[in-house]
């Protein structure tokens, strides 16, 4: 599991996290960058107000050359900046740093490009200046100064970009340590959590799946969970359910098989053996001779319909569905119970809607669910008693129906009527009947898509009937 759906899952979801994290952490960095620097330009020009006061001061000969420069060093120290003011050629004229005088007693022109903007009342903003006057690289931030509307020089403030930087760099430090701190807890967490939602579940439900492909077939999955997962034992433990109850039924197939077939070799070996053995006498043999060919009657009808139930089951019965006269069946039918019916002084009663019934299923197959319902309720009714087979028509369905007046079948039972092997009456029934009949009817019944059910009459006896399509 860890090295297949963990690993994926943990993988997976790590990479999202760091990208997500390290596309935030990149995002602010950027945007804590762009607002500081912002936060510079308005501070900026905030104090180049005054300084353009001064300056124009200066211009008109209001200040000395000492007390201008000594303006600037002051704004200079208090913004952290290198100061200059050049004229409306681009000459410097003052500086607030001393080691730049130089600039000031050899007229310099600094600024050229940029004079066509200033001019224009626009500001320039430069980033990673070089030049031989500045040995580090530069933030520099130029301000035109006007008087009346006449262009009277800028102010050009320089800003070392390493110093603008420093605090920035403990931004990105903070940034970047919280952002690889929530990927590692993250990362945590999702173990964490894979393990205990996904993994340990997964885990539970492949060891116990492992213990019923065992033969541990009463294993079950506890997990208590109101997502898919819990949703997923609920199905598994219900499969177990299914596959527990067919392996009792599996179980309970074989023990049944086995003494429906030991109990007629039983008595055909015991009576074959005793005429071998002479312990039969001569005069009874051919009376123990007529029992042997009835068991083995018997041991031949429960494999046919075993063979045939198995086949029905699997599929392997290819239905040949045709037009048929059903009525035409059941009176067929109720002939060749005749003797049986003659033998037990039973009156049957045939009522058909019309005289013909035509229906589509496949004509053998019919003829054996017919059979199969006739021969249970002529076993099981009363001598005497009475049977009643009736059709009906409602829409595009035919309703057969099978009655007998014999004692009904205690509610507790009704639902094991359909099971292989099943015999309500054992005591009478163990001898002549399969216990396959029932089982055989549904699956033929199933197979052609109709329905069969079983009521037990409040006047007494019990009724078999089941549906067929019209055509």
């Amino acid at each position: 599991m860890k090295k297949g759906l963990f690993s994926k899952l943990v993988a997976a979801f790590t990479a999202i996290i760091i990208v997500s994290f390290v596309m935030t952490a990149a995002f602010l960095s950027y945007w804590f960058e762009s607002y500081y620097f912002e936060q510079r330009k308005s501070q900026l020009l905030k104090e180049s107000q005054f300084i353009s006061y001064k300056a124009l001061q200066y211009l008109a000969g209001d200040l000395t050359s000492d007390e201008i420069n000594e303006t600037l060093n002051n704004i200079a120290k208090y913004l952290s900046a290198d100061i200059w003011l050049v004229d409306n050629y681009g000459y410097v004229y003052s500086v607030s740093k001393s080691e730049h005088k130089q600039l000031v007693t050899n007229p310099t022109q600094i600024v050229t490009k940029d004079l066509e903007e200033l001019r224009e009342n626009k500001t320039v903003d430069k980033k990673e200046i070089h030049s031989d006057i500045l040995v580090d690289p530069v933030h520099t931030f130029e301000i035109p100064i006007f008087s009346n509307g006449v262009f009277k020089g800028a102010i050009l403030m320089h800003t070392s970009i390493n110093e603008l930087r420093e605090p920035l760099k403990r931004v990105y430090e903070i940034i970047w340590i919280s952002a690889i701190l929530a990927i590692i807890i993250c990362s945590v967490v999702i173990y964490y959590l894979s393990q205990r939602i996904i993994v340990y579940p997964l885990k539970k439900i492949n060891y116990v799946a492992d213990k019923i492909s065992k033969g541990e077939v009463e294993k079950r999955v506890c997990i208590n969970s109101n997502d898919e997962i819990g949703e997923l034992a609920k199905s598994f433990n219900s499969m177990a359910d299914s596959l527990e109850q067919v392996e009792k039924n599996r179980r309970h197939f074989i023990s049944n098989v086995s003494h429906e077939i030991r109990s007629p070799l039983t008595s055909i070996k015991g009576f074959i053996g005793g005429m071998i053995d002479g312990i039969i006498p001569h005069e009874k043999q051919n009376y123990y001779l007529s029992v042997t060919y009835s068991e083995i009657q018997r041991l031949t009808r429960l494999v046919n319909d075993l063979l045939d139930l198995s086949a029905i089951e699997a599929g392997q019965f290819k239905l040949r569905i045709e037009e048929l006269d059903i009525n035409e069946i059941i009176r067929l039918c109720i002939i060749k119970f005749q003797t049986k019916i003659n033998e037990k002084k039973l009156k049957v009663d045939v009522v058909m809607e019309n005289d013909k019934l035509y229906v589509a299923a496949d004509r053998d197959r019919i003829n054996q669910v017919v059979t199969n319902l006739i021969d249970n309720a002529v076993k099981y009714v009363n001598v005497g008693g009475n049977i009643k087979v009736s059709t009906k028509i409602k829409g595009e369905k035919a309703f057969i129906s099978v009655y007998n007046d014999g004692e009904g079948i205690p509610e507790s039972e009704l639902k094991h009527i359909w099971d292989r092997f099943y015999k309500s009456d054992k005591s009478r029934t163990s001898k002549v009947s399969t216990g396959l009949g029932l089982s055989i009817v549904r699956s033929i019944l199933t197979q052609l898509g109709e329905d069969i059910w079983v009521e037990n009459r409040e006047s007494g006896g019990i009724i078999f009937a089941f549906t067929l399509k019209r055509v």
